[in-house]
């Protein structure tokens, strides 16, 4: 079988698992939704990693000592419905490069990174992020049973907070802008000062 270091060498309407994502040997980062390939957007810029960097800092900080853990991209995360056992890489078809998760279930990663819903991600969108794209990874992570998902704008500084309901569906629960203190869902004693986040 021939080696996969091209996109090109894919075919972009075709369906793959997460056992043929481990197979491919591919200069630029994808992720997988329901098994449709979808490409990333190119490298991200400097303003996209110092909100990164300035996400990641406090929250780390707050969870040293505690069960629960944060990481950041790249790092596989396979998702698959939350009522399911865990799956062989051949019955997988969604993994994704969160920007930020957090996992409180250790038994969840793995070598590669996460084998289910991690219970926090952040994603920091770049101009170059679709709608679809959001469209997609909004309904995957609502679908999976990620119990809280930020939005991040920096642009616009701005931080949507989706927290799964009672129905296993979102809504949004708060929008914090500018130099607001923005306070996770999961972690209510934690606030995170969007001013240092989205200070230039």
């Amino acid at each position: 079988m021939a080696k996969i270091t091209e996109l090109s060498q894919l075919d972009l309407n075709g369906t793959y698992s997460y056992a043929d994502y481990l197979t491919w040997q591919l200069a630029e980062t994808v992720e997988l939704i329901k098994g449709k390939i979808m490409a990333m957007s190119p490298a991200p810029n400097v303003k996209h990693q110092r909100v990164a960097r300035d996400l990641l800092i406090p929250i780390d900080r707050y969870l040293r000592g505690k069960s629960c853990e944060i990481f950041i991209a790249p790092f596989d995360v396979k998702l698959y419905n939350s009522r399911k056992s865990k799956l062989s890489d051949q019955e997988v078809f969604s993994v994704v490069q969160p920007d930020l998760c957090v996992i409180c279930d250790k038994n969840k990663l793995t070598e590669q990174g996460c084998d289910g819903a991690p219970d926090w991600i952040i994603e920091i969108l770049s101009p170059g992020n679709s709608k679809k794209e959001l469209h997609l990874k909004y309904d995957l992570y609502q679908e999976n049973g990620v119990t809280e998902y930020w939005m991040v704008h920096p642009y616009e500084q701005t931080v949507y907070q989706f927290v799964l309901n009672k129905d296993e569906k979102y809504q949004l629960h708060a929008m914090y802008a500018g130099d607001d203190l923005a306070t996770p869902y999961l972690f209510p004693e934690l606030q995170i000062d969007l001013a240092d986040v989205f200070a230039e």
